[in-house]
């Protein structure tokens, strides 16, 4: 015989609150049980190199604070595009991250024809960690000692001056065309897979000038290899005092590499702000502040927002250099 007793009403009501209650519960839970796992840092260059070594020493310290290990994968290729895609195809929940390089996140944009992610619509900002310092050396023989003199000789030189970088597209390549266009230099750019073998270049007097990070050309400048004109940082060095500033001849110009951390977009607010919170802390302490120092990288460390707000500037900035320029990668 079928029962045809009404359901109680009430055990209805208790079961879709019960339904309910699973459904807001379930993603608020996640959140604030995160992290409940190690967590990927896809870095999207080789091993070994400032970027790399920087978000090692971030890593090690941001999962100590988080309570979970942050482990950096390595996933190279087209200039930082294919691990930065992996990323911004990944799940948005807080356990998949990029570190993110002003070279691939506002400047492969331009140069590239076809760039497979959105720098603005596929990640969420979360924190800089901290920006590495450009500088321009020239070999010995170079007559110039202040970068005014540098334009001036470049100048003067029907065939110009031909500079050196760690690669086209890069943030030294992109830095010194901002140069030529402010000052109107007669620089010859000469592209290097990798600013190694360019300041070897340099030191042997095959190459008279290189635009390249402050890290890798300090032990040269401090033997008298090379010779320093100016950094393209705001304010001068207290590791290279005596050396000024680019702003000091071209007023208002700043150009340095930053390095930070960037989730998939639509990842919870509350995760993100978690990290962001950990990993501010983390390039504050002093003892990172000295590690990422002597990598050339200066600490920042700022917010969501902060950082979002300097990628969106400095995709309009690089944008104008990419195109008076002229640089493009097929």
């Amino acid at each position: 015989m079928t029962n045809t007793t009404p359901f109680p009403r009430r055990r209805l009501l208790a079961l879709a609150f019960a339904a309910a209650s699973a459904v807001a519960f379930g993603p608020a839970h996640a959140q604030q049980d995160y992290p409940n796992k190690p967590i990927r840092l896809v870095v999207p260059f080789t091993p070994g190199g400032v970027t790399d070594t920087g978000a090692r020493v971030v890593a090690e310290r941001l999962g100590a604070r988080l309570g979970q290990q942050v482990v950096v994968d390595n996933r190279p290729g087209a200039s930082g595009n294919i691990g930065t895609q992996m990323v911004a195809t990944a799940a948005p929940d807080g356990y998949t991250l990029v570190l993110g390089f002003d070279g691939t996140m506002v400047i492969n944009p331009h140069v590239f024809s076809k760039v497979p992610f959105d720098t603005v619509k596929d990640f969420v900002p979360v924190s800089k960690i901290g920006d590495a310092v450009l500088i321009i050396v020239t070999h010995p023989s170079v007559p110039a000692k202040t970068l005014a003199e540098l334009v001036a000789y470049s100048k003067s030189n029907p065939g110009g001056l031909s500079y050196g970088s760690s690669g086209t597209g890069g943030t030294p390549h992109v830095a010194a065309e901002m140069l030529k266009v402010k000052t109107g230099a007669n620089f010859v750019h000469i592209p290097y897979k990798g600013g190694g073998q360019a300041m070897t270049d340099v030191v042997g007097g095959q190459l008279p000038m290189l635009y390249t990070a402050v890290a890798g050309a300090l032990p040269f400048v401090e033997k008298g290899q090379v010779k320093a004109i100016a950094i393209s940082s705001a304010q001068r060095l207290p590791s290279l005092p005596n050396v000024p500033t680019v702003a000091e001849t071209v007023p208002g110009f700043e150009a340095s590499s930053w390095i930070g951390i960037l989730a998939p977009a639509k990842t919870p607010k509350a995760i993100v702000d978690r990290v962001q919170k950990e990993l501010h802390a983390v390039v504050n302490e002093p003892d990172i502040k000295e590690r990422l120092a002597k990598l050339g990288i200066t600490s920042v460390g700022n917010t969501s927002e902060e950082f979002g707000k300097q990628i969106q500037a400095d995709l309009k900035k690089y944008a104008d250099v990419v195109k008076a320029a002229g640089i493009k990668i097929d």
